[in-house]
């Protein structure tokens, strides 16, 4: 009786959407698992990613004692607030009437409120046989564990046992297979000047290496046509600055075989929108992105839009990835046929080809839509054409898992551009899978040790790897990643920075156990241990942030050197403000970076605040970008028993509902607004009339969406709009973002106030 109830309860607890799955394939799906959402909040929990990061700008060093008992004092906090206690079961039982009086407050309310859990049905609606499926779901579960073929996540472990391909092992082998043809392919990647060939079988000395470790890196300037600015950085001499080309011959990138072939088909959907040359199979962007990813150096491109130019960088790097895979994988199998035909005795030396760990390419993507465009890019760079298809495995499964369904989105849910762009899809931020590629098959669900590329989340990634203490955790298959892509960066910031902290220190590291290794084929630098020297980082971001300058610039050693674009903004977003609003920037002084955060909170409760206690100052909306900051504030507002409501990412539904009503109709003076908040949801908050950015926002487009929001009530009372934003010396790549960098440079000189009047011309 008490796993049958059990049961039912769990049950009631699904929307109809899962339910449907759960009849059809007897176990929920994994997007749904029970253990996802804690997951999640913990990757959305920015305690030690926003103190540590922007500590890390001035050391390299991470106190993770003290960021950890923090965050306990914080949770400590939260647990035993009374007031906090009461709203929660205030939100559970006042959810419906919240949700109909949001309808009633404005317009949009009903569309929010269906999408602020992801379109959640009504948990009610329970179908009469539950119990069987409850029967069935079990049944299955146990099965697929006897098999060893699938399982959901256990919450007793912590660790999600999805998925792998067992089937087709010995089929993707690079030990068990050969180059049955001396066919062009490996002819191809033989000809001089391979920068495959040049960038891997290059051997440093010891003496080379103890420079790189100890020595500063040399940097220069270059102006190239389409990237603008570029800062190029090596610590070895000799190192010429790279070039653009003007146009690029496909024949002349030393492509793999059918790379030559099938790129220019791939990419002729961005060649179309262009002025393209004759013949040019890249467009401009795409060309200069190409010749550095070509020459294997390190790259940082900080101006990657999800509207513009997002599917025109992933091609790009998929390209390079793919054209490395199948040169390593090609020279692995023509090795093979040697070894198979050599006469005993012969050295062997020379056909040292392998790292200590077969996966080569490590792709750090949001979400499971990217995933999915990424494989189906590499399927068809690899399909010569519509009769020659590729066999790859496990592709229904794939697309069930990775692909989303449109009508889980509200038809008449209406949000910006650039969200659309970056949600679009399935956008589950947990998920690892492995992809192997062997000459015209591809497997997807890879072990990850018989994996060639591996495309994972930061947080997909980090339940692998798991922490110091745990019992199950693996990291080896990260031990000779030769190239490394984090792409769209700046997410991160917003799930949590500390994953991709985390990766980077477990990446390139001796593995723990041989995984059946045959060292006679390990190239040296592997053994050695100067992979990280070797392995080529591409990191694309839509913004510059400090947490993300510290790992290009600290976690990156590649012995070819670095190039990072570094474009200063003329004109800032503070342009794309359409009221008549008074901006007042208030500096603050700060000793270090360190004491910035202090010295901001005691700056604001001092300062700023006193100004806006006056009951005259209401409808005051306090933008706040960190959470750790935001609970600061919360719990110093509830002990000075100011009259205000907040609204966070981790808020419930109803409460939000009501937090935006009392606000609009002036019952709370001050509503605390988090930016990973309107990250996730960009809700209209109507009935603002003072803004007060603590920090400047993370995007530089968010400052003018949060002050356009003062145009959603039009009551005649423009002439009281304010807005004050705090701001330091610390601050000046998002200053500058904002406010463009003539006036950045005048700010930060200037120790006074600066008052700018935008009238939405400027």
């Amino acid at each position: 009786m008490g796993k049958r109830r059990a049961g039912r309860e769990l049950l009631r607890s699904l929307s109809k959407k899962q339910k449907k799955h759960l009849r059809e394939f007897g176990e929920e799906h994994p997007f749904y698992d029970q253990l996802l959402p804690l997951l999640l909040l913990h990757s959305c929990f920015p305690f030690q990613s926003d103190d540590s990061d922007k500590s890390s700008a001035a050391s390299d060093s991470e106190t993770e004692v003290e960021q950890v008992s923090g965050y306990h004092k914080l949770l400590a906090t939260l647990k035993t607030s009374p007031e906090s206690e009461s709203e929660e079961e205030e939100d559970e039982s006042e959810s419906e009437e919240a949700e109909e009086s949001e309808a009633e407050m404005d317009s949009e309310g009903s569309q929010e409120t269906g999408e602020a859990e992801g379109g959640e049905e009504d948990k009610d609606d329970v179908p009469e046989e539950e119990e069987e499926a409850t029967d069935t779901a079990e049944q299955m579960l146990s099965q697929e564990q006897a098999d060893g073929t699938d399982a959901s996540c256990d919450p007793r472990r912590g660790v999600i046992e999805e998925f792998t391909d067992v089937k087709h092992e010995s089929e993707f082998s690079l030990e068990t297979n050969f180059m049955e043809e001396e066919s062009g392919d490996c002819n191809a990647d033989r000809r001089d000047g391979n920068p495959f060939k040049q960038h891997m079988d290059k051997e440093l000395e010891d003496k080379e290496i103890e420079k790189m470790s100890t020595l500063p890196k040399t940097s220069s300037q270059s102006q190239w046509p389409r990237l603008g600015q570029l800062i190029f950085s090596s610590t070895l001499e000799k190192h010429k600055t790279l070039k653009a080309d003007k146009e690029v011959d496909v024949k002349q990138l030393h492509l793999h075989k059918p790379l030559e072939s099938t790129w220019p088909k791939v990419n002729k959907q961005f060649l179309s929108s262009v002025d393209k040359p004759i013949d040019s199979p890249f467009t401009p962007l795409q060309r200069e992105l190409f010749c550095i990813m070509n020459s294997y150096r390190d790259l940082f491109y900080p101006e990657r839009n999800a509207l513009t130019n997002g599917e025109e960088i992933r091609h790009a790097y998929c390209l390079h990835a793919l054209n490395h895979v199948l040169k390593a994988n090609a020279q692995v199998l023509s090795n093979n046929a040697k070894r198979r035909d050599r006469k005993p005795g012969t050295d062997t030396d020379d056909h040292r080809d392998q790292g200590l760990t077969r996966p080569k390419v490590l792709m750090i993507v949001p979400f499971r839509e990217c995933a999915l465009r990424i494989v189906h890019i590499f399927i068809s760079l690899l399909e010569v054409n519509e009769k020659k298809k590729i066999d790859v495995s496990n592709k229904k499964r794939f697309k069930g898992e990775f692909g989303s369904d449109p009508e889980e989105k509200p038809p008449n849910l209406k949000r910006p551009e650039d969200y659309e762009a970056v949600f679009a899809g399935n956008i589950d931020d947990h998920f690892r899978i492995g992809v192997a590629i062997l000459q015209k098959s591809m497997r997807l669900y890879a072990p990850f040790y018989s994996s060639d590329i591996i495309i994972a989340s930061p947080l997909g990634i980090r339940t692998v790897i798991g922490a110091e203490g745990e019992k199950k955790r693996d990291f080896d298959f990260l031990s000779s990643i030769e190239i490394l892509i984090i792409d769209q960066a700046d997410i991160y910031l917003m799930q949590n920075w500390e994953h991709v902290l985390h990766l980077m220190k477990h990446i390139n590291l001796l593995p723990l156990d041989s995984h059946g290794v045959d060292f006679s084929q390990v190239r040296m630098p592997n053994l050695n241990n100067w992979s990280k020297y070797y392995r080529q980082t591409l990191l694309f971001s839509a913004l510059q942030d400090p947490q993300i300058n510290s790992v290009f610039n600290k976690h990156c050693f590649n012995y070819v050197g670095q190039v990072a674009v570094r474009n200063v903004p003329l004109t800032g977003s503070i342009s794309h403000v359409v009221v008549q609003l008074p901006h007042v920037f208030r500096r603050l002084e700060a000793e270090s970076v360190t004491s910035m955060i202090d010295a901001r909170f005691q700056f604001f409760i001092d300062k700023v605040l006193p100004e806006y206690r006056d009951a005259i100052m209401s409808h005051t909306l306090i933008y706040v970008p960190s959470y750790f900051d935001y609970v600061r504030l919360r719990n110093y507002f509830k002990k000075e028993d100011l009259n205000f409501t907040h609204i966070c990412e981790y808020t419930k539904k109803a409460a939000v509902c009501r937090a935006r009503r009392f606000f609009l109709k002036g019952e709370k003076q001050f509503l605390l607004f988090t930016e990973r908040f309107h990250f996730y949801k960009r809700y209209t908050i109507k009935g603002i009339r003072n803004l007060i950015f603590y920090e400047l926002p993370t995007y530089s487009h968010f400052y003018s969406e949060i002050c356009n929001m003062l145009k959603a009530t039009d009551n005649g009372v423009d002439a009281t709009w304010t807005c004050t934003v705090l701001y330091s010396k610390y601050d000046a790549q998002k200053l500058a973002a904002v406010v463009g960098i003539d006036r950045t440079a005048q700010m930060l000189q200037s120790k006074k106030n600066v008052h700018l009047f935008v009238t939405g011309e400027n």
